[in-house]
C-alpha cells in the first residue's frame, strides 16, 4: 500500500512539474512570430490617403482607438479624440481582463520603428514582445497586402499628435496564459484586381473583419460552421446587443437584398445631411460604426455584397436587442 501511495505520488510530482514547465514555456517562450522586420516606409502622399481611406472606412482602426459617443446611434467619434486610444474592454462586456486600445496618434507610436509596428499590427506582438488580446483583429490585419499595411501606418504617423496615458491591459487567469498562444505569423496576401470582385470582395471583407462581429463564438472563438450568421452577444449597459445575419439566406439573412439596398444600407449615414439620433437609456443602440463604413467607396461595398452572396447561407433568426431585466 505505502509503494502504492509511493508510486502515486511521485505520478502527481510528475505531472504538475510538466504543467509547470509548460507554463513557464508558453509565459517565456511565447508569442513566437519572429523579429520584426527591418521596414523604412516612405510617406508620400498617395500612401496616407490610402491609408486614410482604410484606417477610417474599412478596417476602422479609429474606431477602437478614439472616444465614441454612446449618447448618439452606432457611437460616431468624438471630435478631437482621433486615434488618443483609451476605450475600455472589461469583463462587463464580456472579455477575459480589462483590455484598453493604445494611443495611435505619433504621441504612442514614436517608439515605434515602422517594422515594429507592422509586426503589432499584422501579429498582435508589441514591441517587447508582449501578445495583444485580439480586440484588435490582427489575425485579419495578418492577410492583408503589406502595402496597405504600410499605408495604414504612414497615415497614423500623420495624425495629429494627442498626448493621453493609457493604461496597460490586464488578462485574468487563465487568457493571461493562453493570450500568448494567440499570436501567429503573418500570412500577407495581394490586393486582388478589382475586375476580379469575388477575390476583391473577400480581401476586403476580411480586411473590414466582417467575419468577427457577425459569427457567434465559443469560448472565444468564431463558429466557422456559422459564418456571417449573426447572432454575436455583445453586452450593453442597458441590454444584450446581438450581430445581424448576413449571409445569403433568404428568410433570416439579406438573401433577398438587392446590391441596392444593401449599398443605400450604408450610404444613408454618408448623408452630410442626416444626424444620428440620440439614444435614450433602455433603447436600441449598436456598436457597428455606420457612420465610418459609410465612407466605404461604392465599389469597395458591391465586391463586400457579391462576396456575402457566395457564403453559406445560414438560418439563424436574430433577435438584435434585449433589455435587461432589472435584478430581483
Amino acid at each position: 500500500m505505502k509503494k502504492a501511495f509511493k508510486v502515486l505520488g511521485y505520478a502527481l510530482l510528475s505531472i504538475v512539474l510538466i504543467i509547470f514547465l509548460l507554463l513557464v514555456y508558453v509565459k517565456t517562450a511565447l508569442p513566437n512570430v519572429g523579429d520584426a522586420t527591418q521596414l523604412t516606409i516612405t510617406y508620400t502622399p498617395e500612401k496616407i490617403e490610402r491609408g486614410k481611406y482604410l484606417a477610417n472606412h474599412v478596417t476602422v482602426c479609429t474606431d477602437c482607438h478614439s472616444t465614441r459617443d454612446w449618447s448618439r446611434f452606432s457611437g460616431p467619434l468624438v471630435e478631437g479624440t482621433l486615434g488618443k486610444g483609451g476605450e475600455r474592454f472589461d469583463q462587463q462586456a464580456g472579455f477575459p481582463g480589462v483590455f484598453y486600445s493604445k494611443n495611435i496618434t505619433p504621441a504612442g507610436i514614436s517608439r515605434y520603428t515602422d517594422g515594429e509596428l507592422f509586426r503589432l499590427i499584422t501579429t498582435g506582438v508589441t514591441k517587447e514582445g508582449r501578445a495583444m488580446f485580439p480586440v484588435m483583429p490582427y489575425s485579419h490585419y495578418g492577410q492583408m497586402d503589406a502595402e496597405d499595411i504600410q499605408c495604414i501606418i504612414a497615415y497614423i504617423r500623420s495624425l495629429s499628435p494627442i498626448e493621453n496615458a493609457v493604461p496597460e491591459s490586464v488578462a485574468d487567469f487563465p487568457m493571461n496564459f493562453i493570450i500568448n498562444t494567440i499570436p501567429a505569423k503573418a500570412n500577407l496576401q495581394k490586393l486582388p484586381p478589382k475586375t476580379d470582385q469575388l477575390a476583391y470582395g473577400r480581401y476586403m471583407a476580411n480586411a473590414a473583419s466582417c467575419i468577427e462581429c457577425h459569427t457567434p463564438v465559443k469560448k472565444g472563438q468564431i463558429i466557422e460552421a456559422l459564418a456571417f450568421g449573426g447572432g454575436r452577444e455583445f453586452n450593453m449597459p442597458d441590454g444584450m446587443l446581438r450581430s445581424s445575419n448576413i449571409s445569403p439566406d433568404s428568410a433570416t439573412g439579406i438573401g433577398t437584398w438587392t446590391e441596392e439596398i444593401f449599398i443605400n444600407k450604408f450610404r444613408l449615414y454618408a448623408d452630410s445631411s442626416y444626424q444620428l439620433p440620440v439614444v435614450k437609456p433602455g433603447e436600441f443602440n449598436t456598436i457597428m460604426p455606420w457612420k465610418m463604413y459609410s465612407g466605404m467607396t461604392e465599389e469597395d461595398l458591391k465586391a463586400i455584397y457579391h462576396y456575402l452572396k457566395t457564403v453559406k447561407p445560414v438560418s439563424n433568426q436574430v433577435e438584435k436587442f434585449s433589455v435587461h431585466l432589472p435584478a430581483k
